[in-house]
């Protein structure tokens, strides 16, 4: 499939032939789904932590005696039910991370980038490149080219004048081709590509 190119001034830039085995499937849910599952697992920091009653720094003495009191039989001060007691079953560090395969993942970006080939919401760049780092000029170009929620993905390095104009424009996030992931690309509206990132795509699935 073919797609037109266009410049950062909103002009037209030839076009560039898209291989349909990554831009040309029809796009699976249930794939996309369980990709964006295992992205957002593998992201939790799982630090949270609680004290069960070993860890509790309290007395162990036994609180009365066992009967004659009339009142229910205790042992230990650290037990759950008590203020300041220990936790019973809490949760501690560990990892959230899922196992995923690594072709459904490989597939799983192939539908995100027939997703947005699909509903029209891909376009591509000739470069990402600007003259000076000056965020003003960036955005008044985005908003010529209808720019909102935008993810960006250029070739193997990001223009460090580009991204340092475009790291404070809300809903706009730039990353080097080697960190294009299905998260990313489904939760902005409009995904960007330059012609290096194409190019680097093709030859990551062939």
């Amino acid at each position: 499939m073919q797609a037109d190119v266009t410049t950062l001034d909103a002009k037209k830039a030839g076009t560039v032939e898209l291989p349909d085995d990554v831009f040309g499937l029809e796009p699976r849910p249930d794939i996309l789904h369980r990709m964006v599952r295992y992205q957002l697992a593998k992201r939790r920091t799982g630090t949270v932590s609680v004290q069960d009653r070993s860890e509790v720094n309290y007395t162990g003495a036994k609180l009365y005696r066992q009967k004659g009191t009339g009142r229910a039989r205790h042992g230990s001060r650290r037990a759950n039910l008590f203020r300041g007691g220990g936790k019973s079953f809490g949760p501690k560090p560990r990892s959230h991370a899922i196992d995923l395969p690594k072709k459904v993942r490989a597939l799983a970006l192939k539908h995100a980038l027939s997703a947005k080939a699909k509903s029209e919401a891909l376009v591509v760049i000739d470069k990402c490149e600007i003259k000076e780092a000056k965020t003003k000029e960036l955005k008044a170009r985005f908003l010529k080219l209808g720019f909102g929620s935008v993810l960006i993905i250029d070739g193997a390095e990001v223009q460090a004048d580009f991204a340092k104009a475009a790291r404070n424009l809300p809903q706009v996030d730039v990353l080097p081709v080697q960190g294009i992931n299905v998260y990313d690309i489904l939760k902005h509206d409009t995904l960007v590509l330059t012609k290096a990132a194409v190019e680097a795509l093709e030859a990551r699935f062939k």
